[in-house]
């Protein structure tokens, strides 16, 4: 017998819908899973959802277990944490994480799953793909003991590097936002705050990852004498103009990028994309990092939310999609 499922589709740039589907039974090595949190990632699910995903990356943009192609109809997401009802006898009734769209169930490979440990709640699980974001980051980074850095932009994947670095013996952390009131979250973090005109200068690290080109000036303005920039925003078919003929010579800066989809080659050795992912759900024990999610909305609200949720003077860091049964 067939599962009746619903997902979230961008119909076009700047609408989406709720469809029914039917799923057919799990075959052999697949298993049903039925969804009970996901995420929605601000930054790169914005660039999706409004259309601003260029030509030239439709191919490397899409994520696992996608539907339809840029720039719609389209279904897109990757943050799903759900209970395994059928399939796999090894992973019946158990929670677990997959890299998939905005669905409340969906047939896959068992291998696509990862269970959730038993430390971690499934509603903070939903972490787990912006936490493999900042951990690539962290290893494209390579703080060095005593390093000063400063993260730019407090979103999610900024308050989770900070997290992060904030734990290196030695690094001194400082998280950089236009919001005051994220300075909350970076004294939990064991990181200081500050505003952008009161932030630290002649750093030996910093790491963008607020998404605008006026963030990116200021990391550049933060960097000290042969400092690194790492970039970890995602402009999509934005254009961005920087100041290259002031100090960015004389300083003999570098600015690099990071990105998810690869693995860094500081961890290749040791780790796939899957290891990695594991990692994050370890991670994910930290009672802590509850304080990123500060917002909850049923999936069947999706399609009216998302227009507000993905503006870019939305305050929100993390919503949460609750699936009801």
């Amino acid at each position: 017998m067939s599962e009746h499922a619903r997902a979230f589709w961008i119909v076009e740039p700047g609408r989406g819908e709720l469809r029914s589907e039917q799923l057919a039974p799990p075959g052999p090595g697949e298993v049903l899973v039925r969804a009970l949190y996901g995420a929605i990632s601000r930054g790169t699910e914005s660039l999706v959802f409004h259309g601003h995903v260029p030509v030239s990356e439709y191919q490397r943009m899409r994520c696992p277990h996608q539907v339809g192609e840029f720039p719609g109809p389209i279904k897109y997401g990757y943050s799903s944490v759900g209970r395994v009802e059928a399939g796999s006898a090894e992973l019946l009734g158990k929670p677990v994480f997959c890299l998939f769209p905005h669905q409340s169930a969906y047939v896959v490979p068992a291998r696509a799953v990862l269970p959730v440990p038993a430390e971690v709640p499934p509603a903070r699980a939903v972490l787990a793909a912006n936490l493999e974001t900042a951990i690539n980051a962290i290893w494209d980074a390579a703080p060095r003991l005593g390093d000063r850095v400063t993260v730019v932009g407090a979103g999610v994947v900024g308050c989770l590097c900070a997290y992060l670095l904030a734990r290196h013996p030695g690094v001194n952390v400082e998280l950089v936002d236009l919001r005051a009131e994220r300075a909350d979250i970076a004294r939990a973090f064991a990181a200081s705050f500050a505003l952008p005109r009161d932030a630290l200068r002649d750093r030996d690290l910093v790491l963008h990852a607020s998404g605008s080109e006026a963030g990116l000036r200021t990391s550049l303005s933060l960097a000290g004498s042969d400092a690194t920039v790492l970039e970890l925003s995602w402009f999509g078919d934005a254009e961005v103009r920087l100041p290259l003929g002031g100090a960015f010579h004389a300083r003999r800066l570098s600015l690099r990028s990071s990105q998810v989809g690869t693995l860094s080659p500081h961890a290749r050795a040791r780790f796939d994309h899957r290891a990695r992912l594991e990692l994050a759900l370890e991670l994910c024990r930290d009672p802590l990092l509850d304080q990123l999610i500060d917002a909850e909305i049923r999936f069947e609200q999706l399609p009216e939310a998302m227009p507000r949720l993905t503006l870019p003077e939305s305050a929100s860091l993390c919503h949460r999609l609750r699936y009801d049964p």
